[in-house]
C-alpha cells in the first residue's frame, strides 16, 4: 500500500521532494499546503504531470487543517528553517511520519524535543541529509569503515559559493538568527553532515565567524576546526562572498593508506582517488558519478521505514542532529572565543544576537 504524503511550503526546495515522489511506486501526494493558492495550485499540477497521476491533491493555506486529513501517512515539511521545530512537532502530534528538511530545528532544545517526541509516539522523523545516499558517498563511507583508508588523519569540506543582496532581500526571513540560522546552517550543512559522517564522533570544536553585510544579521565567513574522538582532525570553511559567482564545493579525506578527493559545482568530480595497493576502477566510479538520485534513494528508505515495524529509517533525528551540533559549536566558539566540549548542553541561533555588532 502507498504511503499518502501531505506538503508544507511549496517553494523551490519542494520540487526536489516531488520529483523523488513521483518516481516513487509506492509513494502518492494527497494535500499540500502553502500560504499562496498559486503556488500550491502550480506545485499541485507540477507533480501530477510527472507522476502521471491525476488523483486530487488537497490544498489548504492552514497546515494545521491539513494535518486532520485522516487519509495522510506522512508530511514532508520544506518551509523555511524556523519554523521546521514547531511544524514537526505539530505533524508528530497529528500522529504523522515526517520528512523534515534541513535544519531540523534552530536550538539544541528543539532538536531533543523533536528525536524524544518521535520515538513517544513511534513515528519516522527522517530529516533530509540525502547526500549520504549518493552511491559515491556510500562508497567513501564502506572505503573508510573497512579500514581500507587506514587510520584517517584529516578531513577538509570546503563551501565557496555566492549569495547575493537580493537573494536575502527576497523574503524577509532570511539572514536573521531567529528566522533563518544563519550560512552554515542553510548553505553547508549537507558538507558538514558528510564530514562528521565519514570521521565519527566529535570530541571539540572551535569556530570563528565573520560578517560584513548590513542587509543581515548572520554570517558570511565561517572557519571550524574539529576534534574527533578517533584524533583525526576536520577543517570546515565556508563562504557566501565568493566573486563573482559560486565556485563550488570540496570534500577531502586523508588517511595513513589513502587520500579521496571530490570537487564541483555539487561534489560530482573526483581530483583524487588513491588506496595504496587498490587499482583505480574507473568504469566504477564512473558509473559511482553519474548516479545523482540520492533523494529518491532517501524517500525508498523512508517507505520502508514506514512500511516495516522492523525498520528504521537511516537518517533520525539523532543522526540529523549531529551536523547541527557541530554548527552550533562553532557560533558558541565564536561567542566564548574558546573550544567548545561535546555534548552541548544547551544553544539556539538566538543566542547570536549577543554577538557584538548583530
Amino acid at each position: 500500500m502507498a504511503v499518502r504524503f501531505g506538503l508544507i511550503g511549496c517553494g523551490f526546495i519542494s520540487r526536489k521532494h516531488l520529483q523523488a515522489l513521483a518516481s516513487c511506486k509506492d509513494a502518492q501526494l494527497v494535500a499540500v499546503s502553502d500560504l499562496h493558492e498559486a503556488r500550491m495550485t502550480e506545485t499541485k499540477q507540477f507533480y501530477q504531470t510527472l507522476s502521471g497521476h491525476s488523483d486530487s491533491v488537497e490544498c489548504f493555506q492552514d497546515y494545521k487543517e491539513m494535518l486532520t486529513n485522516a487519509q495522510m501517512d506522512a508530511v514532508i515539511i520544506a518551509s523555511f528553517s524556523g519554523l521546521h521545530a514547531r511544524m514537526a512537532k505539530d505533524a508528530l502530534h497529528s500522529h504523522k511520519h515526517v520528512v523534515l528538511e534541513k535544519p531540523m530545528a534552530l536550538s539544541i532544545e528543539d532538536s531533543d524535543k523533536l528525536i524524544a517526541l518521535a520515538q513517544e509516539q513511534r513515528k519516522e522523523l527522517m530529516v533530509c541529509h540525502q547526500l549520504r545516499f549518493r552511491p559515491l558517498m556510500q562508497k567513501i563511507k564502506q572505503l573508510i569503515d573497512e579500514g581500507r583508508i587506514g587510520k584517517p588523519y584529516l578531513g577538509v569540506s570546503s563551501i565557496r559559493i555566492n549569495r547575493s543582496p537580493d537573494y536575502y532581500s527576497a523574503a524577509a526571513w532570511r539572514g536573521k538568527w531567529a528566522s533563518d540560522g544563519g550560512m552554515l546552517i542553510n548553505q553547508g550543512i549537507h558538507f558538514v553532515d558528510l564530514l562528521q559522517w565519514f570521521l565519527g564522533d566529535v570530541k571539540t570544536v572551535y569556530g570563528e565567524i565573520a560578517q560584513s553585510s548590513y542587509l543581515k544579521e548572520t554570517e558570511d565567513v565561517a572557519v571550524g576546526i574539529i576534534q574527533f574522538k578517533n584524533q583525526a582532525k576536520g577543517i570546515v570553511e565556508a563562504n557566501i562572498v565568493t566573486k563573482p559567482n559560486n565556485l563550488g564545493y570540496s570534500l577531502a579525506i586523508f588517511g595513513e593508506k589513502g587520500t579521496i578527493s571530490i570537487e564541483g559545482p555539487s561534489l560530482n568530480q573526483i581530483s583524487r582517488w588513491y588506496i595504496d595497493g587498490e587499482p583505480i576502477n574507473n568504469e566504477e566510479l564512473d558509473l559511482l558519478l553519474s548516479d545523482g538520485n540520492e533523494q529518491l534513494y532517501m524517500y525508498e528508505d523512508f517507505i520502508e521505514a514506514v512500511a516495516r515495524p522492523d525498520k528504521h529509517v537511516q537518517i533520525d533525528g539523532t543522526e540529523g542532529k549531529k551536523a547541527l551540533e557541530i554548527i552550533f559549536a562553532m557560533y558558541q566558539s565564536e561567542l566564548t572565543k574558546q573550544a567548545v566540549s561535546f555534548p552541548l548542553s544547551s544553544f539556539s541561533t538566538t543566542d547570536m544576537c549577543r554577538r557584538e555588532g548583530t
